[in-house]
């Protein structure tokens, strides 16, 4: 069961007495807008009015059309928690909870391609489109030792790169590589996974009882059964409940 939630905790998640939550539309597997209002729905929004209810506030959405930016705005104290992917980067500014769910990371290839494996990709001559400062881009700039990353401003921009460039591969959550390769006749999403990203909760490194109390929740998110009703609700597909804290 979360601990109970103190003055100090409450201070830290809604200093301006209401969640002000950070959300990234670009990422449509956890936040659309609604079709008749407008408003934020989907699983980040159903976990961050669950977290508004325990404290007793209101929730106020901060949009972001990037992940990066989204990262890049604890800088400013645009929110009070964001949902977005956890990466070592992001960790010196943002204090992470362990992830709810996890979404694989893959490759889209053209026609033709002489590319079957992930192993594949990294190969001198090998061009890979990604969205730039996404979960996944960062996880490549570590990893990556021969291929070349070309980086595009966004998901949508890292698709058309793709396209107009005749790069080699295309970097991207599998549930949106699908959607791409329905565009693109004889393309091929390569089967399996580079990468799993960790969608988390985060709060600005400095908020210790806040980072402690989300830690928690999101704890208890799972094992209640709570992320799992909500990839269910919202009819996600490719995306799985993360393995409680002690798996």
């Amino acid at each position: 069961m979360t601990a109970t939630i103190t003055p100090a905790i409450r201070a830290e998640l809604a200093p301006r007495a209401k969640l002000r939550v950070g959300v990234n539309f670009q990422n449509f597997l956890l936040v659309a807008r609604d079709a008749v209002g407008g408003e934020p729905r989907g699983i980040a929004p159903d976990l961050a009015q669950e977290l508004a209810r325990r404290l007793g506030v209101g929730v106020e959405f901060v949009a972001f059309n990037t992940a990066g930016k989204l990262a890049d705005a604890v800088k400013t104290g645009a929110w009070d928690v964001a949902f977005l992917g956890a990466e070592p980067q992001r960790a010196r500014e943002i204090a992470f909870t362990k992830a709810y769910l996890e979404i694989p990371a893959t490759y889209l290839v053209p026609d033709g391609s002489c590319i079957h494996t992930i192993a594949d990709v990294d190969r001198e001559g090998v061009r890979i489109a990604v969205a730039e400062k996404s979960a996944y881009d960062l996880y490549l700039s570590r990893n990556i030792r021969h291929a070349q990353l070309v980086r595009a401003q966004d998901i949508d921009a890292s698709y058309d790169l793709f396209v107009a460039k005749k790069l080699e591969a295309l970097s991207g959550l599998e549930p949106r590589l699908a959607m791409d390769a329905g565009k693109l006749p004889g393309s091929r999403v390569l089967e399996g996974q580079f990468m799993a990203v960790q969608q988390s909760i985060g709060t600005p490194v400095d908020r210790e009882a806040a980072a402690i109390y989300l830690r928690e929740f999101v704890e208890e998110m799972k094992a209640a059964g709570f992320v799992a009703d909500a990839i269910s609700r919202h009819g996600v597909r490719g995306v799985t409940v993360a393995p409680g804290s002690s798996q």
